[in-house]
């Protein structure tokens, strides 16, 4: 099998990491924000192949695009409008509201841009909304991804496949979800340097006093997210880890807000209309609040009290996907596959279109020796998402099950030629080598 992203082979990365370590300037290219040379040896091609790539695993891990079909439309056509304004408007972007409550935003180098329910119910207004889109914006513009990937920053990570990045946000969560063979939440994102972060605030309110907004916004975010630091931390930890936010920032907004903005003070926050196109997410408060110390629990796994939370969040909304996956999760990490299953199965059927809640059912169903049924799940998973290496892995066990070696071997084979190291890779080949595929 050929690797699975056709812009950024092994090979171009491992070129990378050594031109970046032997210090040799060979990409240069001229910043689209600041028109100054820099080196730079990834091409805009490629930013929007990683982006295609792993936009769409990152997306699921985070539960899929929320089912508020207004809400969603809401976010887009801000991000759209702030997008227009921008220094590299012919992007193909992408705005999502995604249905985990952690507090965050990201951003994809290729312009795919998703915010959490958790950040968008701490925002007051749409001035807030067009901040934080702008923030992203800011780091798509800039090329903050690309930079780091030139650097080699990110090259180990990716050239590691998707296995070696399970996890390396440092968050236990990260950890638990390798266990299940998924992906950890935030394992796919890039980390920015404090200048980075300064720049994008920067370019955020340029972008937002061109799309008629009142700065004032900016300043309102950081308040929040400092706010948020204080009071709640844990909800806050992954965007700290990708986004480090310091009083510096603060004090920042509000003095460019005073000064340089001076004239957008009188310009609208359009508080009204942002509360209108969140009243449904905002009647799930509590659910989501549930949520989120649920997942704080999780994490410190201590999975009785992480259950209790979750318990009461399906209490006060029974359909919600992330709820339900989040209790699936909790039981299989407790090693209770049977009464996970119930869960999994109900995340299905609430929204068939996205892939987590396959895996987990698929999973859990290994685990009870339920095989054809699992092969099934991890089947319509890879259908829906393709990318995640556990999953052929997943489907290869399956059929080992039962039974069926050809099969196995087949999944094994495409398995290893994507990653080699671990201990799927090694039953992989053992089971290879044990059956005549391969010779030691």
């Amino acid at each position: 099998m050929s690797n699975p992203d056709p812009f950024l082979t092994r090979r171009h990365f491992l070129w990378l990491s050594a031109m970046s370590m032997a210090g040799g300037v060979i990409g240069c290219a001229v910043n689209p924000v600041t028109g100054r040379h820099q080196l730079m040896f990834v091409s805009e091609d490629q930013e929007i192949g990683i982006d295609k790539q792993y936009a769409p695993l990152q997306i699921s891990v985070d539960y899929g695009k929320t089912q508020d079909k207004a809400l969603n439309d809401y976010v887009h056509q801000v991000g759209e409008n702030m997008a227009a304004r921008t220094h590299r408007s012919h992007l193909p972007f992408s705005f999502t509201a995604v249905n985990a409550t952690y507090v965050n935003a990201y951003a994809f180098p290729g312009g795919s841009i998703a915010c959490t329910r958790g950040i968008l119910l701490s925002l007051e207004n749409e001035a807030e909304l067009a901040a934080l889109l702008g923030h992203e914006l800011g780091h798509v513009n800039a090329r903050h991804t690309a930079q780091q990937l030139s650097k080699g920053m990110l090259t180990q990570a990716i050239v590691g496949g998707l296995s070696a990045l399970v996890g390396t946000q440092g968050v236990m969560l990260g950890q638990l979800a390798s266990q299940l063979g998924s992906i950890g939440a935030g394992a796919l994102l890039a980390s920015y340097s404090r200048d980075n972060e300064r720049e994008a605030d920067e370019l955020a309110m340029e972008y937002m006093d061109k799309a008629r907004y009142n700065t004032k916004g900016m300043v309102g975010l950081m308040d929040m997210l400092r706010s948020l630091s204080k009071h709640k931390p844990s909800t806050i930890d992954l965007m700290f880890a990708t986004h480090p936010m310091s009083e510096e920032r603060y004090q920042t907004a509000v003095q460019t807000s005073r000064t340089k903005y001076q004239t957008a003070q009188n310009l609208p926050l359009y508080r009204e209309r942002y509360m209108d196109h969140t009243a449904k997410l905002r009647s799930l408060k509590g659910a989501i609040e549930e949520m989120q110390k649920g997942e704080r629990e999780m994490a410190g796994q201590k999975f009785g009290a992480a259950e209790a939370h979750f318990r009461e969040a399906l209490k006060k909304a029974p359909d919600d996907y992330a709820g339900l996956a989040m209790m699936a999760t909790c039981q299989l990490l407790q090693k209770k596959y049977a009464e996970g299953i119930p869960y999994a199965e109900k995340a299905k059927g609430v929204y068939p279109q996205e892939a987590q809640a396959y895996h987990l059912s698929g999973f859990a169903k290994l685990q009870t020796k339920d095989f054809a049924e699992a092969y099934q799940d991890f089947s319509a998973y890879e259908k829906l998402l393709s990318g995640n290496p556990n999953t052929i892995f997943f489907k290869g066990f399956a059929q080992e099950g039962l039974g069926n070696k050809p099969e196995a071997a087949r999944e094994y084979h495409r398995y290893l030629q994507i990653v080699q190291q671990g201990k799927f890779a090694q039953h992989a080949y053992q089971r290879l080598v044990e059956w005549g595929y391969y010779k030691r």
